[in-house]
């Protein structure tokens, strides 16, 4: 095995990338009232610069009055926001990077400032919130293309707003949009998929991450077995999505009893798909304490179980998160073998864009 596996090219649809490793999209909030400015630029163009074969932008919120619970969560929406993205897209590309926005609505989650509307959740939402809704995720996605973005991610993971409808701890309607079943509960998530398709085209790639576990409780599942995760994937896969982003805490850990495929493995499956691994890539701790502990610290680790599940086919592409906020050069650094100069993640660096 050799983790040059790992730098082979990567081409689905009109999406071409020149090796298997994302930038995780990660949370930073340094967009002053929503409007991504030139520190934010120089943030992703470091890790453009540092070969990542594909970064996925922070979560970049819908234009819904409530769609954030961070003030300066950054805006998808908006002249100026969008002009800040744009600026951003060009800068990748100039240092041969590929980049795709994550789509976001927090839904009903702890607000950390106070928005201009209530929070949306699947119980509050009318039918007509919902429609308003599906039609600001089109708009977004027509931004995205617009901007010169190579692809968009739909944030349905974590217990956010799409997520609360996939799960029947929060969606307890008995409409459309409700139901016993998580084929009956996607309903709202493969609406959304269908109106982002439509206003993008057919050779536009969607990317969906996806998650079992909530940040309301971590040991939830919404799909216990491998034949309810049939009957929530495969309805995405119908309405449009291309890739599947599975979102675990801990990549090697399996997803079903009987087999050692990872949630990754099993999207890929179940979908026939593309999909992306990620969960503690490179790192020996997983991120349970990073947001409560000042001094957390994650030290290097071994990527030979990555390559080993690659090489298998398991999935195909491999998301990192902290690694690379901490060393845009993580990449670059790990191409070259040079593993023991690979940093330590720190806690604090979530206090900068560096």
């Amino acid at each position: 095995m050799s983790i040059q596996t790992l730098f082979s090219s990567f081409q689905y649809k009109n999406l071409v990338l020149k090796n298997r490793f994302v930038m995780a999209p990660m949370t930073r909030a340094f967009s002053v009232d929503g409007i991504p400015g030139d520190v934010v630029t120089g943030y992703y163009e470091r890790r453009a610069a540092g070969d990542v074969g594909l970064i996925l932008t922070e979560g970049t919120v819908i234009e819904r009055p409530a769609s954030k619970n961070l003030k300066d969560i950054p805006n998808f929406y908006g002249d100026q926001a969008l002009k800040g993205w744009k600026n951003i897209v060009e800068a990748v590309h100039a240092k041969g990077g590929k980049i795709a926005s994550q789509l976001w609505h927090v839904g009903y989650t702890p607000m950390q400032w106070t928005p201009p509307a209530a929070f949306e959740s699947p119980d509050t939402m009318t039918l007509v919130d919902i429609e308003n809704t599906i039609q600001a995720y089109a708009d977004a996605a027509k931004a995205a293309k617009e901007l010169g973005f190579d692809a968009f991610e739909i944030h349905a993971a974590h217990g956010y707003l799409i997520d609360q409808f996939f799960w029947e701890g929060m969606n307890h309607r008995s409409d459309e949009f409700g139901g016993e079943t998580i084929k009956e509960r996607s309903r709202f998530a493969v609406e959304v998929v269908k109106a982002m398709r439509k206003a993008v085209g057919p050779d536009f790639v969607i990317i969906i991450r996806l998650s079992q576990w909530k940040q309301q409780d971590y040991a939830a599942r919404l799909a216990p077995t491998p034949k309810m995760m049939e009957d929530w994937i495969l309805p995405l896969v119908d309405a449009g999505v291309d890739i599947f982003h599975g979102s675990q805490r801990r990549y090697w850990e399996p997803e079903f009893e009987g087999s050692d495929l990872n949630f990754a493995g099993w999207l890929k499956k179940v979908s026939g798909q593309p999909t992306i691994t990620v969960g503690s890539v490179g790192l020996d701790k997983d991120f349970g304490e990073v947001f409560t502990n000042s001094e957390f610290k994650s030290s290097p680790a071994s990527l030979d179980e990555l390559v080993r599940r690659y090489e298998r086919g398991d999935f195909d592409l491999v998301a990192v998160g902290r690694a690379i906020l901490q060393d845009p050069n993580w990449v670059k650094k790990v191409q070259a073998e040079q593993f023991g100069d690979l940093s330590i993640f720190e806690a604090r660096s979530l206090a900068t864009l560096s």
